[in-house]
């Protein structure tokens, strides 16, 4: 099976790197300084469960380099959903399963607008991953996993085979019949530490330690799901209390992957994130206020910092 990463930013590298150490065949898609370090000293992932090195690593700026690949893993900021997606073709052939490694909910649905729906499989992606520096990436998750599935909860034995490709790597990889329900699960964590994170400025430990937070991330928490329930979506019923001991474990120096772009000037998934919760409450008649407040605090620098 020929596996091409779109996007080898922390997640993409993570998985990539993990599939590329067990022996699978494995292109990266990179650009910039983070491509040339990538091609000259291979592409290292650092972190608590040890260092891989892949090198050499197929690595490329040009989708069309590579050529047609069975799995596309898709790995990229939400805010360059729809330009990767163009970027791909060159990736695709009549069965290639494109796998939506991405933030937020609408991940899928997007990528589906540009190239199809019948190569879009839904995917949820559950490390911790961020670039250090050119080439070399680090990870904090020693559980790490992956969780596939088609969107309209059929069996695709694209699914299944890239399940056992994955036999053997860092992470564990399963399929799910209900990746729309995964996805929100994973979005009502995700979305709330998020921008908590962002506008305090402190690590998801250090914001689980305050009641006042605690009580404020439960509120936002459940507006998602409040939102999810009302576009028909299947979420866990004691997801919220899940997602907030799961948060309150986290290691004492992890933050969400959006607080490492603001802190570092960058543009941010905001709209994916909070944004999205507001637009789309709003489209479902569902009140989430906090989401809204704080993705209004957010916006200033949405694109990167200010000027």
């Amino acid at each position: 099976m020929k596996i091409a990463i779109m996007g080898t930013g922390g997640m993409g590298a993570y998985y990539g790197a993990n599939l590329a150490a067990i022996g699978r065949e494995v292109a990266f898609i990179a650009r910039g300084a983070h491509l040339e370090a990538i091609r000259r000293d291979g592409l290292l992932l650092t972190g608590d469960a040890g260092d891989r090195l892949i090198n050499p690593a197929v690595a490329s700026d040009d989708p069309r380099e590579i050529g047609p690949v069975d799995v596309v893993l898709f790995c990229v900021k939400l805010y360059d959903v729809e330009s990767a997606a163009q970027a791909i073709r060159p990736l695709l052939h009549d069965r290639t399963a494109v796998i939506s490694v991405l933030n937020g909910v609408d991940g899928p649905e997007r990528i589906a607008s540009v190239i199809g729906e019948n190569h879009v499989l839904g995917g949820a992606a559950y490390a911790s991953a961020v670039i250090e520096r050119p080439g070399v990436v680090s990870y904090k998750s020693t559980m790490a996993s992956l969780v596939i599935g088609a969107l309209d909860g059929a069996d695709d034995p694209r699914a299944e085979a890239f399940r056992e490709v994955c036999e053997g790597a860092a992470f564990n990889c399963s399929v799910s019949d209900n990746i729309l329900g995964v996805l929100w699960d994973k979005f009502t964590l995700l979305a709330t530490n998020a921008a908590l994170c962002s506008v305090c400025r402190l690590p998801v430990a250090a914001i689980y330690a305050e009641p006042d937070l605690v009580a404020l991330a439960r509120a936002m928490m459940e507006e998602i799901t409040t939102l999810a329930r009302a576009r028909g979506i299947s979420v866990t019923e004691d997801i919220v209390e899940t997602s907030i001991a799961r948060s309150k474990a986290f290691p004492t120096d992890m933050f969400a992957s959006m607080y490492h772009d603001l802190a570092r000037g960058r543009p941010m998934e905001l709209e994916g994130l909070s944004g999205a919760v507001a637009r789309l409450g709003a489209e479902s008649a569902v009140a989430t206020p906090n989401h809204a407040a704080l993705h209004a605090c957010l916006k200033p620098y949405m694109k990167g910092a200010p000027a």
